[in-house]
């Protein structure tokens, strides 16, 4: 093999493979090309339809699924603000975000108790997303909202089913909004958290997902100082990259067997974040766009063969940083439990003068699935502590702080 003419050529079409959502291909690819072999062959599968759910704890199946799923880890570096600044925002995108904009009298068309699939245009284009209406929803009466961002090769009525969101929601009398990704936009059905044209906000994916929260606001009553984005796997990363992007209108954020905005910027550092977690450099992670960052809970297990539990350490890491100076008395509280199952957990709180900071949730023994998640939905663990519930709860006690 000549190493000068032919690896490069070999790592550019492992780099298309990456562009198409295949790091799975382009992994094994890469191996190939640094033994001098020859990866003509690596070629990108055809779309693969959404899989039926199913159970996903330790089974062939899941681990069929890994190429889809390792997509989830590329993000680009942004760089570092002043902790405490507080840059104003343009005029026009002032406009779009909901603590600025005027409060229109909501027009309600989605009845109480329903689970609804909801038509929404967006930049020209058609999408959908699904919404779950609490059975005492009340005209006039705001409600918290929670966004929910399904993983690779799930859909929104799966990942509602598997995480039970919407029935443990209607105590709360909150709405759940699952946002649904489209084949045409990933054919894994991953959130495309990991392209450049979707790591800003008001620009793609995040400004696709604000404007569904917006339309969900015109038509329903929604506290707006109780709105929440969660995910698993990519939908956990691009649930951090909206804390990130838009602190002004998410109070606080859950993450599970995800990885922190900024954990990479290239194929080989994305490989890598998922395997051993991210190397991180002093300009990945820059604080919220205002003096306070959304409160941040996380979820991951010890045993996860696909993104390594040392992200979501770096989550809560940068969600301390993000304190700037004030993280220097922020206390931390451990105590170790175990599920109604059996399954141990390691829980940390880290506590701030002003509130919880972050809550972290080491799942002993558990792989890359919903801790705690009904098993007819997929990518679940039901043996786990229960994270919608103790997520849930997380949210209601973190109003936003304007």
């Amino acid at each position: 093999m000549d190493w000068k003419v032919n690896l490069p050529q070999q790592l550019e079409a492992a780099t298309a493979l990456v562009r198409q959502g295949h790091l799975g291909l382009a992994t094994q690819a890469i191996q190939d090309a640094l033994q001098g072999k020859n990866i003509a062959t690596h070629t990108a599968p055809a779309a693969t339809p959404f899989a039926a759910p199913g159970h996903t704890t330790p089974s062939a199946r899941w681990r069929t699924l890994l190429d889809a799923d390792i997509q989830d880890a590329v993000v680009r570096e942004r760089p570092v603000r002043s902790p405490r600044a507080t840059p104003a925002a343009p005029a026009a995108t002032q406009a779009k975000t909901p603590a600025s904009a005027p409060r229109a009298k909501p027009q309600r068309t989605e009845p109480p108790g329903s689970f609804t699939r909801v038509a929404f245009k967006h930049g020209g284009k058609q999408h959908h997303y699904w919404l779950s209406v609490p059975p005492h929803a009340q005209p006039g009466t705001d409600m918290p909202l929670v966004l929910m961002l399904h993983g690779c090769t799930q859909n929104p009525q799966d990942f509602a089913t598997g995480t039970g969101m919407n029935a443990a929601a209607a105590p709360a009398n909150a709405l759940v909004l699952y946002p649904a990704q489209p084949a045409s936009a990933n054919h894994n059905g991953c959130w495309n958290w990991f392209a450049i044209e979707h790591q800003q906000r008001d620009q793609g994916e995040p400004a696709l997902l604000v404007a569904m929260l917006h339309d969900v606001m015109a038509r329903h009553a929604v506290d707006q100082q109780r709105v929440y984005a969660a995910g698993l796997s990519a939908g956990g990363a691009m649930a951090a990259l909206l804390g990130r992007e838009y602190p002004e209108i998410f109070a606080a954020v859950g993450v599970h067997s995800g990885l922190q905005a900024g954990a990479a910027n290239n194929m080989m550092a994305a490989l890598s974040a998922m395997k051993t977690g991210a190397k991180l450099g002093p300009h990945v992670q820059p604080p919220a766009r205002t003096g306070h960052a959304p409160a941040l809970i996380v979820f991951h297990g010890d045993a996860d063969g696909t993104v390594h539990a040392k992200n979501g350490e770096q989550l809560v890491q940068a969600a301390l940083d993000a304190l700037g100076s004030d993280a220097a008395q922020v206390q931390q509280q451990t105590q170790k439990g175990q599920s109604p199952a059996g399954q141990p957990f390691t829980h940390t709180v880290y506590r701030a003068a002003d509130g919880v900071v972050a809550e972290h949730w080491l799942l002993h023994g558990a792989g890359h699935a919903w801790s705690g998640g009904h098993p007819s939905g997929s990518h679940t663990d039901a043996r786990g502590v229960d994270a919608t519930r103790e997520m849930l709860r997380f949210f209601l006690e973190h109003p936003a702080v304007r």
